[in-house]
């Protein structure tokens, strides 16, 4: 699951980014057992999930004209770029009138997307790509392909695993958009402010891996979405 290093494209395969490598390199068992976790629990969340996620696209297509996923490019393993399924929460064409990222109270979003908002039901579609390899259960945020330009090189060492679902940046950012709600500027922000708090999470993550971990950080995740405040 983990190529080697001299086959890794060279924007990844800078200094800072070996040390990362190294650790990960140490657990290539972890990591086999990581993606067969993956493949078994989508599977079943699937299989659990089929009839209620049917009866919400129905919602949404009824609610609001427009697709029922919202599907945009973001960045995962080694660069890859891919399309990533979310239910739609937002008015169609959403992306085209305002920024990438949505704040507190933003006007596009849809009556039925604030309440899949607050539970993040939105993401439930992405267990289809998690089962595609696309994604991980537990791992760094997929970014769009803009803020990945900007990525330091340390930052380019999250490149090495999988985009995830959640993560330790996404339970102590889960109001992320209520930061950003009252800026002038919100991917200067972002970029500036934000993005590179979320990274010494994720690259922390990286430092500390086992797969232990990942599965205490998607318990974890689990209780936070229940109503349960982080300490």
């Amino acid at each position: 699951m983990l190529r080697d290093w001299d086959s890794l494209p060279e924007f990844i395969k800078v200094p800072e980014v070996k040390p990362y490598y190294n650790i990960l390199n140490k657990h290539r068992i972890s990591l086999i057992l990581k993606r067969i976790f993956d493949i078994l629990f989508s599977c079943i969340l699937i299989i659990l999930l089929a009839v209620p996620m049917l009866f919400l696209a129905i919602i949404i297509k009824i609610e609001s004209p427009g697709p029922i996923f919202y599907m945009q490019e973001r960045v995962t393993t080694y660069g890859k770029k891919f399309k990533i399924h979310k239910f739609r929460t937002m008015v169609k064409n959403a992306d085209k009138i305002g920024s990438t990222i949505t704040v507190w109270n933003d006007s596009r979003v849809t009556k039925v997307g604030r309440i899949i908002r607050r539970f993040r039901i939105d993401e439930l579609p992405q267990v289809l790509d998690v089962l595609s390899g696309n994604m991980s259960f537990v791992g760094t945020r997929p970014e769009v392909p803009k803020y990945v330009e900007q990525y330091t090189p340390e930052m380019r060492a999250t490149l090495l695993m999988p985009a995830g679902i959640t993560s330790e940046a996404s339970i102590r950012y889960k109001d992320e958009n209520k930061l950003l709600n009252d800026v002038d500027d919100i991917d200067m922000v972002y970029l500036t402010k934000v993005l590179p708090e979320k990274m010494k999470w994720n690259l922390k993550s990286i430092r500390n891996f086992t797969l232990l971990h990942e599965i205490s950080t998607l318990i974890r995740t689990i209780v936070v979405v229940l109503g349960k405040d982080y300490k």
